[in-house]
């Protein structure tokens, strides 16, 4: 694993199946790294799971941004996800996601906030989302935020800990959600005229830690995380139940069965599963004009074996053709995945000494 300060350079040049790729190091020293987001102007704003949030901006590593909301540092809770709105370009807004406490315990909830010229702060902070059932666990928060073409966000959370909740229709946890940019339920949202909380996109997800929208076809992916066994990678559309934890292809820890097997009728089948689980966390839909390649693929952060994973998808079908493992065991638990403007592909490393890691392609070498 690339170690080094708070801010260092190295690099290693690294084959993968079609290309050979470089890793550079830009940051090192960060607390448990959880979501990453590029800025127009080339700054990458970065979020530490204890609750700071960072900018890396002409290879500095900026000092915490004042302004973020409090967040509760509950287990798996904390600073989680990082997300701009589609005219942060004009705007500055940008929005949050992290843990909270509240009534009842602890739970998920989102914030948009404007982000100063400067970016040293952040001002007109508010929260415009909570879940409406907290608890005491630990586990389970979620949170990935996407922001869709007209502007509304799509963001997840697990089932904290408590499978059956993933089950609950009035319930906000095992779920992908949608609202507006200002908190608000989209009409068209399944549940916006009542049979379930109005702000529900899909239900039935254990843990999802992973979220993104093709640019191109604008399709909404999700990565999550099973049991023993049965990540999978679905496809969350209105009203839709993907079955957790009535169907999986995983086990329960202790071994036991879930559920009533793999297929039920009225449950969604996955794009795509794992067994052993890799412990996915964040993806991108690649889109991109550095790598050609791994167009309309999907990159995602693996946290166990360290690994980021390729999945080729069909251009035409979206069915997984296959899957490339890169730097297994190389640089730790991946938690987040980027592409950048210019199609790099950017990496959180979650670690005491947590990483900002670009991946760009190694320049072809010029004959004598």
């Amino acid at each position: 694993m690339l170690t080094g300060t708070t801010v260092g350079h190295a690099r290693d040049t690294v084959p993968t199946k079609n290309v050979l790729v470089d890793v550079d190091m830009l940051a090192s020293g960060l607390d448990h790294p959880w979501g990453i987001e590029v800025l127009p102007d080339g700054g990458i704003l970065v979020t530490e799971r204890s609750g700071a949030l960072r900018m890396l901006r002409d290879g500095r590593l900026s000092a915490p941004i004042s302004g973020v909301p409090e967040v509760a540092t509950q287990g798996q809770g904390g600073l989680l996800d990082i997300a701009l709105s589609n005219d942060f370009a004009g705007s500055r807004v940008l929005f949050l996601s992290y843990s909270i406490r509240g009534d009842g315990g602890f739970g998920t909830a989102i914030a948009r906030a404007t982000l100063s010229a400067d970016g040293a702060s952040l001002s007109d902070v508010r929260e415009i989302f909570r879940m409406n059932q907290f608890t005491d666990v630990g586990r389970h928060f979620g949170s990935r935020i996407a922001v869709a073409r007209d502007g509304n966000l799509f963001f997840t959370i697990g089932d904290r800990g408590e499978d059956d909740r993933a089950q609950d229709m009035d319930d906000h946890a095992g779920a992908v959600l949608r609202i507006t940019p200002d908190g608000g339920v989209p009409a068209d949202n399944p549940f916006a005229k009542g049979g379930g909380a109005a702000e529900l996109w899909s239900k039935g997800h254990r843990n999802p830690q992973g979220l993104d929208i093709d640019p191109e076809t604008g399709v909404l992916y999700v990565a999550e995380h099973g049991a023993r066994g049965g990540d999978e990678i679905n496809l969350p559309k209105p009203g839709l139940n993907f079955g957790w934890p009535v169907i999986s292809y995983g086990r329960h820890y202790s071994g036991a069965e879930i559920g009533v097997g793999t297929v039920a009728e009225g449950y969604e089948q996955p794009v795509h599963y794992w067994d052993p689980s890799i412990a996915p966390g964040g993806m991108a839909v690649y889109r991109g004009t550095m790598f050609p390649e791994w167009d309309g693929d999907l990159l995602i952060g693996a946290l166990k074996f360290q690994m980021l994973v390729r999945l080729d998808l069909d251009d035409e079908t979206g069915e997984v053709l296959s899957e490339e493992r890169l730097f297994k065991g190389d640089y730790g638990r991946i938690r987040d995945v980027r592409v950048a403007p210019d199609g790099a592909v950017l990496m959180v490393t979650d670690e005491d000494n947590g990483a900002i890691l670009r991946i760009s392609r190694t320049p072809e070498a010029l004959d004598d």
